[in-house]
């Protein structure tokens, strides 16, 4: 039997100086071929409004989406740890409510962990989820679903104060029981520091190479989700290019009455 991941392990790989690998999974099977490369880590992120579901952003995500895909991640058992994303003003309203949702990831879902955007304004709910023993990953730089306040998708922490409050915000998550902290779309020297300052893993995306781990979107990265690739996502496959080929293909092949053939018919007395 396989040894699962869990939040430890991933602090763990910090101590030991040995990067962590994590990429979104929707559904069943990508999450077992994930798990099959190895994959350290699995989010099922609240991305899944956009490149699942069709939305221009993560906010019309509701938790019941986020249990409906997290549940499909958890059936295919990967050895990796999968972490829930709570969604837009699921957390935020009250701290109670924050921990009724985040045990519905955990109760209904299967999740081994949720993740929260939000720095100091977050460390009440943090806290109370972790007296509540639900492992919190935190999530600082550009948090999408603060997309309106921010005015678009821009980066973060550019200038030495908005960098020391980040540094700051990262101590204090820490301080207040989060096991791993994703830091998206900020410098690359302030990501550095952050990874330097806490004691718990940094997870970056868009931070440059010095986080502990790092993570993509995978629709991202296989080249399926064209709306838009940010600067920081290496496209490892054009999928959506080889998808595209097949079904053009496929379509051809009907209506030109190719497909089926014989070898994909049955015969009276043939087997199944």
């Amino acid at each position: 039997m396989k040894k699962r991941m869990t939040p430890l392990s991933l602090v763990r790989m910090k101590r030991k100086g040995e990067k962590i690998a994590m990429l979104t999974a929707y559904d069943f099977p990508t999450a077992e071929i994930l798990d099959g490369a190895g994959i350290d880590a699995i989010l099922v992120g609240d991305t899944l409004g956009m490149v699942v579901h069709g939305h221009e952003t993560t906010l019309p995500v509701t938790v019941e989406d986020v249990i409906m895909h997290a549940s499909a991640v958890v059936r295919a058992r990967p050895r990796a740890l999968v972490i829930g994303d709570l969604p837009f003003l699921s957390y935020t309203i009250s701290v109670p409510e924050a921990v009724r949702n985040a045990g519905r990831l955990v109760k209904e879902a299967g999740v081994s962990a949720v993740k929260l955007e939000g720095g100091r304004a977050m460390l009440p709910v943090v806290r109370a989820l972790h007296r509540a023993s639900i492992p919190v990953m935190g999530h600082l730089g550009l948090t999408p679903q603060s997309i309106l306040r921010f005015g678009g998708y821009k980066v973060q922490a550019k200038n030495p104060r908005s960098a020391e409050r980040l540094v700051e915000a990262a101590k204090a998550l820490e301080g207040a029981g989060c096991f791993a902290i994703v830091l998206e779309a900020i410098p690359a020297v302030v990501a550095k520091e952050v990874t330097e300052a806490v004691t718990i893993p940094t997870i970056g995306i868009g931070a440059g190479p010095d986080c502990d781990g790092q993570v993509l979107v995978t629709h991202d990265m296989l080249g399926i989700y064209d709306e838009f690739t940010p600067k920081f996502v290496k496209v490892y496959a054009k999928i959506r290019d080889e998808m595209d080929r097949a079904f053009r293909e496929y379509v051809d092949d009907v209506k030109k009455g190719h497909f089926p053939g014989a070898e994909h018919s049955y015969e009276p007395d043939g087997d199944r």
